[in-house]
């Protein structure tokens, strides 16, 4: 189809909030499934993994293309639960616009705030969706308002619900003044608004147009002439301001029952931006990285496209791309600057949860699957090898927690190696190590239920029964100093005599990765090697041997033969910077947790006395109409058993979430105490 023909939308939310529901129910509206699968049966057709069918929760992100009123929307259902934040994180990147689904009842939660940062981090417009309206307690004015004191979002209502004896029959269209209803298993338009609803609509409907009069210019004369503004007016507003992202419009309804589902499918196709009204793709050139480039959404530039999600099967990885400039065919090759190596693309696929079609060619605006590639990862770039581009890649969040991982014998070995290098490949949010000492496999995650899918796909899909210990913090180390390191090394391998001397310094710099800089003169075959050595060895922490995080390694001298092979440097290298860790002093790095709990008002008193005997720092106290929420940041050792706990304290009745909010420092006796030995 035409690109402006196209809408690329993700759906997010809060976990539990029914953004798979809402999802089937599109499905079905659009005639792409003749059911409507339910979550809570495992019938989901976007919850495809069995993992999710068990557990009723979305793990992987899945996309479908389904038509409406001649568009074709590109849909990405995505995870809610905090663990799979990151899948979040990278398909927001590629999207053009998203549905942000809030509950009715709850109103704006936790992990609906980390959605809408990563919405704002990807410069993403939003329409609002206030679902489970049929619920008793729902309040969707109260949802809005949560929306704009919560989120600073300047959320407009386009809909309003209608209610008969606090049962919902139907909803009202404010920009065509129209009201619609359940009729069997469809909306229908009803003869007219209810007169209960007549003065609460004009209000709303007023306070629309006084919001989008303050963006245009046709809608404020129209207010200050006292005339209401055309139909085709209103929404072409309401569009320049929807995707100039000054404006959220809120639809609602309810996703089970099948209400409202229509006209925000409408509003998605009216107010949503096409890929050609995104701003150009902005990357590099791969050589010269200052050199800056940018990519039009046309077929007639060459083409880049973007790798955000990567799922490996028996018959080989299947790579999620977005196309932002030109067209591809099956056959051809692309280039991926990361490795600097041309990919064959041998399939293209267009997907449907975990079915497909497959498609000859890949144009602007397309979200597809790649078969055959063999280096891509996350965040590579594929573009035309005439016309290279490197685009912006994706971040690595850092594991919170961590599982060891034993084979049952030694012929399990090569094959759970072989299994979590695939599992590690295609989650950009796990790690993995081998303890050469012990044989144990140390896995880092997200949470204990990332880390817990991971144990279960690796008995379900490769048929593996590793022995698996306890969930552990994943702590860090960190360099408190600096220090010096020089060694020299001279020896003889094979009747060959290898030397090298190295003099170098080591320090503390901010929590990234390692960084290696050599500022001397080393040829570039053995300055490579000398790089991934001494970053391997910069990576691990010299206490207690967790990751290190923020070390900056600088080369200041080296001698060595330069006819020989550079090993003798290389070694050199790593007693120096051995000897350098040994004299710098470290310290250590614990993951922190952002809390949110919501309580009845009669528990907070204890919530509150038992977060403080956890070492949690209180930020604010929020009163709500018969409850509070309590927000704050705790350690994650703290709060590993506090499901049990903060149900035991209130009976049941409080909500609460968990967000990983970085790192910070903890003492060796607080180590000691829970049991590691220093």
């Amino acid at each position: 189809m035409e690109p402006s023909s196209i809408r690329n939308v993700g759906i997010a939310a809060h976990i539990d909030a029914g953004k798979t529901t809402l999802s089937e129910r599109i499905l079905n509206v659009t005639g792409k499934e003749r059911r409507v699968g339910r979550v809570d049966e495992g019938t989901a057709v976007l919850d495809w993994m069995e993992e999710e069918r068990e557990r009723g929760i979305t793990i992987c992100s899945a996309s479908t293309t389904v038509s409406w009123k001649g568009c074709a929307i590109q849909w990405i259902d995505t995870p809610g639960h905090v663990d799979f934040t990151l899948e979040v994180e990278r398909c927001m990147r590629v999207l053009d616009g998203a549905v942000l689904v809030v509950d009715a009842v709850e109103g704006v939660q936790a992990q609906t705030e980390t959605v809408w940062r990563q919405m704002n981090q990807s410069g993403v417009p939003a329409i609002a969706f206030v679902n489970k309206c049929e619920r008793s307690g729902a309040d969707f004015l109260a949802a809005v308002e949560s929306m704009r004191t919560r989120l600073g979002a300047t959320a407009q209502p386009l809909q309003y619900p209608i209610y008969e004896e606090e049962r919902l029959v139907g909803v009202v269209d404010l920009v065509g003044r129209k009201a619609y209803g359940l009729v069997g298993t469809s909306e229908k338009p009803l003869e007219r608004i209810p007169v209960h609803v007549e003065d609460e609509v004009e209000v709303l409907r007023a306070e629309l147009l006084d919001a989008l009069a303050d963006f245009d210019v046709v809608v404020l004369e129209a207010v200050l002439d006292g005339r209401d503004p055309r139909l085709s007016e209103l929404r072409e507003a309401l569009r320049e301001a929807t995707i100039a992202r000054r404006l959220v419009p809120v639809c609602c309804g309810a996703a089970l029952r099948g209400l409202g589902v229509e006209l925000l499918l409408d509003a998605v196709v009216d107010y949503l931006p096409s890929p050609l009204d995104r701003e150009p793709i902005q990357g590099s050139d791969p050589e010269r990285p200052e050199v800056q480039i940018e990519r039009q959404p046309s077929l007639e530039e060459p083409f880049a496209a973007l790798v955000f999600k990567l799922h490996c099967d028996n018959h080989g990885d299947s790579t999620f791309v977005r196309v932002y400039s030109g067209s591809l065919e099956v056959g051809k090759v692309a280039w991926n600057p990361r490795v600097g190596k041309r990919e064959r693309i041998m399939e293209i696929r267009r997907v449907h949860a975990d079915h497909f079609e497959t498609v000859g060619r890949a144009e602007v605006g397309d979200i597809l699957v790649f078969r055959g590639l063999s280096h891509a990862r996350p965040g590579d770039t594929l573009c035309s090898d005439k016309a290279r581009i490197a685009l912006e890649s994706m971040r690595q969040p850092e594991p919170v927690i961590s599982r060891i991982l034993e084979p049952q014998d030694a012929t399990e070995r090569e094959g759970l190696r072989k299994a979590l290098d695939r599992l590690v490949r295609e989650d950009g949010a796990l790690r993995m190590r081998e303890k050469r000492s012990t044989g144990q496999f140390v896995v880092e995650g997200m949470g204990a239920l990332h880390l817990e899918v991971l144990v279960h796909r690796l008995l379900g899909e490769y048929r593996l029964k590793p022995r698996v210990g306890a969930p552990q913090v994943s702590y860090r180390e960190c360099l408190l100093g600096a220090a010096e390191g020089c060694a020299e090394v001279r020896r003889e391998v094979a009747g060959q005599v290898l030397h090298g001397a190295i003099s170098l310094t080591v320090e503390g710099r901010d929590l990234g990765p390692c960084q290696v800089e050599i500022a001397c003169p080393v040829p570039e075959q053995v300055r490579v090697e000398l790089e991934q050595a001494l970053r391997e060895i910069g990576s691990t922490g010299p206490n207690l041997g967790f990751r290190m995080l923020g070390a900056l390694i600088r080369v200041t001298g080296a001698e060595f033969d330069p006819t020989g092979t550079g090993a003798g440097l290389v070694w050199a290298g790593q007693q120096a910077l051995n000897q350098a860790l040994a004299a710098c002093p470290a310290g250590w790095l614990e993951p922190l947790m952002a809390l949110e709990v919501g309580v009845p008002e009669e528990f907070s008193g204890g919530v509150l006395a038992d977060l403080a005997s956890r070492g949690a720092v209180i930020s604010s106290v929020l009163s709500e109409p018969a409850s509070c929420r309590i927000q704050g940041k705790v350690a994650m050792a703290e709060v590993f058993d506090y499901s049990t706990q903060v149900r035991s304290l209130t009976q049941g009745r409080a909500s609460f979430s968990l967000v990983p909010a970085g790192y910070g420092p903890v003492s060796s006796e607080t180590l000691a105490e829970r049991g590691l030995v220093l």
